[in-house]
């Protein structure tokens, strides 16, 4: 049994009245129950006595060869492998939560393209109304809000990437970034916010960390913000001072430049849109300026 595997926090997942047992794995991984997905999605299984039961049609339904198109469209043969977790001693047959959205949009690409049979037409309505109630606000963000999860391992991983980013002295500040400032990050550009997909883009946390939030701050603040940290005798900066910070004790021109940013993401679908946003907000008169956003993607 793999200890990654092992469930650190579950609930229940509702979708517009649709129930699905959720799971955080100890590595953040977020999982759905295969069962559960199973019967949101209603691919169901005829029993003898003609009651309809949620079985193993998950698998035959991604396999089909007329859906294999739109299933596998740009993914890994791989991509749709279940996972399989353990709570104490009981196993649990999961997914990991996105592919539900990427199960959903397949069927609706292919509603659109060719002629579905009478179950796959019942299945592809179905996910249609499971697409409207997580679109805007993301699956990882609900399966985390039903369990309760708080994103320790992911808030971690952040740490220790950017010690290598920022600077030494804007360090001890980093508490004062709520959580939804990076996951903000990622769901407008479609990545996994889970520990691992947090490692696989170290370099683009550093970079807008320092460019939406420290270089975008009034003229001075920067200066004040580094010269504010109390430094031991041997020249250490001492670890009371930073334990000592908490979101309603800080710079408020750096309180307010997050949150600015963040209210920015809320109302942003995709990163291209939060882009055109963000340089429409710059506060030219404080010293604000634009970003060029593509000639910094483009050395990322």
């Amino acid at each position: 049994m793999e200890n990654n595997h092992n469930i650190s926090h579950e609930g229940i997942l509702n979708l517009g009245g649709i129930s699905i047992p959720c799971y955080v794995l100890q590595d953040g991984t977020r999982v759905l129950s295969g069962r559960g997905m199973q019967e949101a999605l209603k691919m169901v299984d005829e029993t003898e006595d003609g009651k309809q039961t949620a079985g193993t049609r998950l698998n035959r339904y991604l396999n089909q060869k007329s859906l294999n198109p739109f299933i596998y469209k740009d993914k890994e043969l791989d991509h749709f492998n279940p996972i399989i977790c353990y709570k104490g001693t009981q196993k649990i047959n999961g997914y990991e939560a996105t592919i539900l959205a990427d199960i959903c949009e397949a069927f609706l690409e292919a509603r659109k393209s060719i002629e579905l049979s009478v179950r796959q037409r019942i299945i592809a309505d179905q996910c249609e109304i499971l697409i409207r109630a997580f679109a805007r606000v993301g699956i990882t963000a609900l399966v985390d809000e039903a369990t309760g999860y708080q994103y320790e391992r992911e808030r971690d991983a952040l740490q220790s990437i950017l010690k290598a980013y920022i600077n030494e002295e804007l360090l001890k500040w980093q508490k004062l970034f709520p959580d939804v400032f990076y996951y903000e990050i990622f769901r407008l550009n479609k990545w996994d916010y889970t520990v691992k997909g947090i490692q696989k883009r170290p370099s683009v946390i550093g970079k807008w960390t320092n460019e939406l939030i420290y270089k975008q701050l009034p003229k001075g603040v920067l200066e004040e913000l580094k010269s504010k940290t109390p430094k031991s005798a041997e020249g250490n900066y001492t670890a009371r001072f930073f334990q000592s910070l908490t979101p309603d004790i800080g710079h408020p021109a750096l309180t307010a430049q997050i949150y600015k940013v963040i209210a920015l993401m809320n109302i942003s679908n995709n990163w291209n849109e939060f882009k055109s946003n963000f340089n429409r907000m710059v506060d030219r008169n404080n010293g604000q300026t634009e970003i060029d956003f593509d000639n910094i993607e483009n050395g990322l």
